[in-house]
């Protein structure tokens, strides 16, 4: 039963703060359509949060991102807040998702074994 209302909170939290990266990232160096919210994970308690990132984009724009989204960590725990009626506002912290560069990888390599 706990276990599936962390699942749900995750998964609560990974819309809010997607949802709210367009208001967030306004008018930042980093356009917050190259950001990409891929998973959220908050601890048993629920005070803290573990947000993890896809950014389109090279090294030095990746950099910057994760940058600015810790930067504006309390802005998204606001947002949190104000929509989400926890008894705690997790605290957040953002990790950059390589997950999906390795994806495409694998499939580039496969395309290059497999004939067409």
């Amino acid at each position: 039963m706990a276990v599936n209302r962390l699942e749900r909170v995750n998964s609560l939290l990974k819309r809010v703060i997607a949802e709210g990266m367009f208001s967030v990232m306004q008018g930042d160096s980093v356009a917050p359509g190259l950001i990409t919210v891929t998973d959220v994970s908050c601890g048993k308690d629920l005070r803290d949060a573990t947000v993890k990132v896809s950014v389109f984009g090279d090294e030095e724009l990746k950099t910057t991102a994760i940058n600015h989204l810790k930067h504006n960590a309390k802005r998204f725990q606001q947002i949190i807040n104000s929509e989400i009626k926890l008894k705690f506002t997790p605290r957040l912290t953002f990790q950059l998702d390589r997950s999906i560069e390795k994806g495409d990888e694998v499939l580039a390599l496969l395309d290059k074994v497999l004939p067409s």
